[in-house]
């Protein structure tokens, strides 16, 4: 079913970690425009795990990108925890994002020169924090991920999904009240890819943390509480 209203999900707006208002993003190309989004209207509660699926193309990256404040909207109005994010200076965004979200990639993003607990440390970089203060979140970040002994090693001498919990790490070592994930689990193994679910579904059911994932797995989307799919830039709920 597709709607233009917003498709659930709380009751009061004051209890959301996102609203969307009639979100829409356009895109030039050469002489003509892509709509990536349209009328995209959504709610999305604290603590949730939501899942976002649709063909390549539809918009589901888009999407994540301006929850993250990495896209501003072309129409319509973002709020984040109850800041209008989506018309914020850059400064201000900036701060946001480095406080708030965290972001989880497919590919992992780690710098392959940097042993894990220094690639964690390298979220905290805009936080101007002390090292060792640094360095002791970082630590405590990769013990929460069942990684604390690998800290001391590079990227490249540890499996693609000890790599991702260095990630998923990464993106918890700030507190963030949002998690972010774009395919997370698109080059794992299924074990290895459960296993991943299975740690971002206890951030939000644990620590209260609002994950949101982009995936073509459907394994992984029923995993969610909350389900959307993104076609042709507009959201349906499944």
């Amino acid at each position: 079913m597709t709607t233009n209203q917003s498709p659930m999900l709380t009751d009061s707006a004051s209890i959301s970690m996102y609203e969307l208002d009639n979100i829409g993003k356009e895109f030039p190309k050469g002489s003509s425009t892509v709509i990536a989004l349209e009328n995209v209207s959504l709610s999305i509660p604290r603590a949730a795990m939501v899942s976002v699926q649709g063909p390549t193309g539809g918009g589901k990256s888009t999407l994540l990108q301006i929850l993250g404040g990495l896209e501003r909207p072309t129409t319509g109005s973002v709020t984040l925890n109850g800041t209008e994010i989506s018309s914020l200076r850059d400064g201000r965004l900036s701060q946001i994002r480095a406080e708030s979200i965290g972001f989880v990639f497919q590919n992992y993003n780690l710098i392959p020169t940097l042993s894990a607990v220094e690639n964690v440390q390298t979220a905290l970089v805009p936080t101007k924090i002390s090292n060792k203060e640094a360095q002791h979140r970082a630590l405590r970040a990769l013990e929460s991920v069942n990684l604390l002994d690998r800290a001391h090693h590079l990227p490249g001498e540890l499996s693609g999904g000890q790599q991702q919990r260095v990630a998923i790490a990464r993106a918890l070592v700030k507190n963030p009240e949002v998690i972010l994930a774009d395919e997370p689990t698109g080059n794992l193994d299924e074990q290895t890819r459960d296993d991943i679910i299975g740690l971002l579904e206890g951030l939000a059911q644990d620590q209260g943390i609002t994950v949101i994932v982009v995936t073509h797995d459907s394994t992984v989307a029923k995993r969610a509480q909350i389900h959307l799919r993104i076609d042709n830039g507009k959201l349906e709920t499944l």
